[in-house]
């Protein structure tokens, strides 16, 4: 098969798991533009939301994880991608959107995350804290991304497929994204 498939969604939906089944299942690369920003944002001493918060105020992290998805966009290649903006930046995507709600979100990420990740990203044990900081997250996030690009991430009309991931598991979350690939790729419209 061949095409570029983007997954993007709320934070804690399963982006970067589903998006490493997907490509494993269709046999895939997979770029995280999520783990980039993060790396970027490591290097700069920040956690996640203050590196979203420096991202508002200064172009060069969004600019440094933006080229990088434009890059993989020309080159055409066959790949999965998960990042919050690719469905933007290339076009020629199936462009897949998973929904979650933010206390789910908040209970998986806390219930995933490991010791170190919870002191870096300054995770609190109560889910209905942390889904108010995700929820300023993701505000911070539109805002930046409405103000640079006149877009919303979390728009579900952007998307050519939206899945709930509280509805559905792992396992069926990537059959659907994999069956609706193979459609995509095939050129049957729904």
């Amino acid at each position: 098969m061949n095409g570029i498939l983007t997954i993007a969604g709320r934070p804690g939906s399963g982006k970067s798991t589903a998006s490493k089944a997907v490509a494993s299942r269709l046999e895939l690369p997979h770029f995280s533009s999520g783990d980039l920003m993060r790396q970027l944002g490591a290097e700069r001493g920040l956690n996640i939301l203050e590196t979203n918060h420096k991202a508002e105020e200064d172009d060069e992290l969004d600019q440094l994880v933006d080229g990088k998805l434009r890059e993989i966009g020309k080159a055409g290649l066959s790949m999965v991608i998960d990042s919050r903006m690719a469905w933007h930046w290339i076009d020629e995507s199936l462009k897949v959107y998973l929904d979650l709600d933010l206390l789910t979100a908040a209970e998986r990420i806390i219930a995933d995350a490991s010791e170190e990740r919870k002191a870096r990203e300054h995770i609190p044990d109560d889910p209905e804290e942390y889904a108010e900081q995700l929820r300023l997250r993701l505000a911070s996030e539109a805002r930046r991304y409405m103000l640079k690009y006149g877009v919303n991430p979390y728009d579900t009309r952007n998307y050519d497929l939206i899945v709930d991931t509280h509805k559905h598991d792992l396992d069926q979350t990537t059959g659907i994204v994999v069956a609706e690939y193979a459609l995509w790729v095939a050129g049957v419209s729904r």
